[in-house]
């Protein structure tokens, strides 16, 4: 549910950002583990996550939160949010999801995201870069429950193409062009902050995942509610419980995303130097 104050928090990030005086971005860029590449485009500000959020900001691993207003040439400008928060920090639904809601208010038009996830299956590799086509929201959780504002989006919002078609298209293309393999694959959002198990695993395969992570489904959620576009670059960190006889842990989650930072960094920057995300 929403809890008191939920809706005077979301304005108040706002008037945090007008008071940066910085302009309106065009996009919410958000940088999952161990991803927080440097971006292309003149810096017009920085600043910290907590500035921002008004309620206190938990450090994770992999995860800077810093926050900067990037903008490429001839475009507009874009927010780039270095590291998320995530529900297994003790963060609801609706907290989580803050950030896009701001953008959202802010005339934000599109949302961007990376995230580590790890393999469900076996011909998937560390280092791996899947776009997501689709998703399993199996955190419990959603950012749409309790009252919200009528003019925030609809009760109850379609998310057939949740992850904008076009925007995948333009990313296979950008792909194609720097020769970055790109794959395509279903997210499973799972609470954390546990890695799954060898049973969970073999479920969530079952169910249609490729990819399962403890992140972005809140995020695409409510950027939908809102009326954002989405696109989602996932990078495969680690094979899941039982796909390999390896045990996982996050530092090797971390070690691939910096090992991979500079495909993912060339694939961003073409896209947001385009004109796709109007």
């Amino acid at each position: 549910m929403v809890r008191d104050g939920y809706i005077s928090d979301v304005e108040r990030a706002v008037e945090n950002y007008r008071a940066l005086e910085w302009p309106a971005p065009r996009a919410l860029v958000v940088s999952g583990s161990g991803l927080a590449v440097d971006l292309a485009g003149e810096k017009l500000g920085e600043t910290s996550l907590q500035h921002l959020l008004p309620f206190p900001v938990h450090a994770v691993i992999g995860h800077p939160h810093a926050v900067e207003l990037l903008r490429p040439p001839g475009r507009e400008a874009f927010l780039y949010q270095r590291g998320r928060l995530h529900s297994y920090q003790g963060y609801d639904a609706h907290q989580t999801v803050l950030m896009v809601r701001m953008a959202a208010r802010l005339g934000a038009r599109a949302l961007v995201m990376t995230n580590a996830a790890g393999g469900l299956r076996e011909t998937q590799q560390p280092g791996d870069l899947l776009l997501i086509r689709d998703h399993l929201n199996l955190m419990a959780l959603n950012p749409l429950r309790g009252e919200l504002p009528a003019d925030w989006g609809p009760r109850f919002p379609d998310l057939s193409d949740a992850y904008d078609p076009a925007l995948r298209d333009r990313a296979r293309d950008a792909a194609r062009e720097l020769e970055i393999e790109l794959g395509e694959g279903v997210y499973a959002g799972l609470a954390g902050p546990s890695f799954e198990t060898p049973a969970e695993v073999r479920m969530l395969g079952a169910l249609g995942a490729d990819l399962a992570g403890m992140s972005t489904v809140l995020e695409v959620i409510a950027a939908r509610h809102m009326g954002l576009r989405c696109l989602c670059l996932s990078l495969v960190s680690n094979p899941a419980a039982g796909v390999s006889a390896e045990p996982v842990n996050h530092d090797e989650v971390l070690e691939v995303g910096r090992s991979a930072s500079g495909r993912v960094k060339r694939l961003l920057d073409a896209l947001l130097a385009g004109p796709h995300l109007a």
